[in-house]
């Protein structure tokens, strides 16, 4: 058995890498440290000795000194009377001594994520290495009913268990956990949006949280709302015709340009920019003239200039600022999640859009699918129906699984397959059995629609397993 193997051995029973390497260069490997005395163990790791001699069950013993040295009647009573509070104050091993049991106990059986929690759970407990044992077993009997089976129809038990409960979804549009500015569409558009892996939902909306330092400072709060916000040239000015004078004066707000942090010179460079038209300030008021004046012109100008944005971010029409546990949390109704997260004072660790398609263009195709999972359970539980995430998480693996957020219906997922049968038996079966035939296309006959269609069992459950029978040399 080489080096690498010998460290592998023993990090699989639950010694620390770190630890196996020691003894492995020491020239320790399995077989050898089961006749290891615990000294031996000892000048090897020093002080880490006792927790690798517990997981592999080295009895520390006493030396000659130790054995001839009674114990007195008097310390023997002491030791007695220590109560149960200062045993417990001084556990007997620590987490990463759990860990390494469990594992050991459970033969490697169980995923890291597993034995993490369990140790986590188990270092305020009193516990032995029995209950240990125990417990491990349990889990990994546990853990193994938990497995798919082989050659299990995990896409057809996934689309029963989304489908069935889809079909007592409502139709609605819901107000956002209670923000009765915000309407949101839930229910069973849309789950249909998120499968149908639409472009653009029909009321995106962005869930901004602000930064630990900031969080709880409502002006803050305000401010980086107004930032995100857009405001236009009605929101904070009054516009009026003077036809006399073929201009359009503009009467600025000043509460509101104070709350929304804007100032005339930054609406004047705004307005500037405007073509065919040229503006200046006059005492209190911005004066707009035309370079080419008419009153048609005129009207036409007065009617494009008030929606003209002055700040903001583009797509974002309302901002909902919310006290909540956490702090300040922010409720856009539209969604600019690229230019959102450029703004300082947001945790871009937690802001979120219900815009599938824009988070994986900021953030990557993982994250994408991490949304669909998130959108699609939090959408159906919000509905109070339960679905296991494992199925949507098969779900969203297909849809973004080469790299692109694709649809589960013929523009997608169900349109790609490369069997004719199975896309004829989902849409459109006329017009797919016509361009086969056109074509001369062949069908090979590897999946599931494809077989049940032509009558043939399935590659999947039974019909997944071939049996052969040999009989004795000489039988028929």
């Amino acid at each position: 058995m080489g080096r690498k193997d010998s460290v592998n051995a023993l990090v699989k029973r639950g010694v620390s890498e770190g630890d196996a390497t020691k003894l492995v260069d020491a020239g320790y490997n399995v077989s050898r440290l089961k006749d290891t005395s615990y000294e031996d163990l000892e000048k090897v790791l020093g002080k880490r000795a006792d927790g690798v001699a517990s997981i592999l069950k080295i009895e520390k013993k006493e030396s000659r000194k130790g054995r001839q040295k009674k114990v007195s009647a008097k310390e023997e009573k002491k030791t007695e009377e220590r109560t149960v509070e200062e045993i417990k104050e001084k556990p007997a091993f620590g987490e990463q001594d759990i860990n390494g049991k469990l594992n050991y106990f459970a033969e490697g059986k169980l995923p890291v994520r597993i034995t993490e929690k369990l140790a986590k759970a188990l270092m305020d407990r009193d516990v032995d290495d029995a209950k240990i044992e125990m417990i491990a077993k349990e889990a990994v009997i546990e853990y193994e009913k938990a497995k798919v089976d082989a050659g299990e129809a995990v896409g057809i038990i996934a689309a029963q268990s989304i489908g069935e409960p889809g079909t007592q979804m409502t139709m609605r549009t819901f107000h956002y956990a209670g923000v009765a500015e915000i309407n949101v569409t839930l229910g069973l558009p849309r789950l249909i949006e998120i499968f149908d892996a639409r472009q653009k939902p029909a009321t995106p909306m962005t869930t901004i949280y602000l930064e630990e330092e900031i969080n709880r400072d409502s002006e803050a709060a305000k401010k980086i709302a107004s930032q995100i916000e857009v405001t236009t040239l009605i929101d904070i000015a009054d516009l009026s015709i003077d036809v006399a004078n073929m201009r359009i004066n503009v009467i600025p707000k000043v509460r509101r340009m104070r709350e929304r942090d804007i100032d005339t010179e930054t609406m004047l460079e705004r307005i500037k920019k405007v073509r065919g038209v040229e503006a200046k300030m006059d005492g209190d008021m911005i004066v707009i003239s035309l370079t080419q004046p008419s009153y048609l012109r005129l009207q036409g100008v007065i009617d494009s200039i008030r929606d003209l944005k002055i700040k903001g971010i583009d797509g974002i029409r309302r901002v909902i600022v919310r006290s909540e546990n956490e702090g300040f949390v922010l409720y856009t109704e539209g969604s600019n999640f690229k230019e959102i997260m450029q703004i300082d004072g947001i945790d871009k660790t937690r802001t979120t859009t219900n815009d599938i398609e824009e988070m994986g263009e900021v953030l990557g195709i993982e994250a994408a699918r991490n949304a669909i999972i998130n959108e699609a359970y939090s959408t159906l539980r919000e509905q109070g129906l339960v679905v296991d995430m494992r199925h949507i998480m098969l779900v969203s693996d297909l849809m973004t699984f080469d790299g692109d957020i694709r649809a589960v219906g013929r523009h997608g997922i169900a349109g790609e397959k490369p069997s004719v049968l199975a896309r004829a038996a989902f849409e459109l079966t006329v017009d797919h059995l016509l361009e086969a035939g056109i074509k001369g296309s062949v069908d090979e006959l590897r999946g599931v629609s494809e077989n049940i269609v032509v009558g043939k069992p399935i590659n999947l459950g039974t019909g997944g397993v071939k049996l052969i029978f040999r009989g004795k040399e000489g039988e028929e």
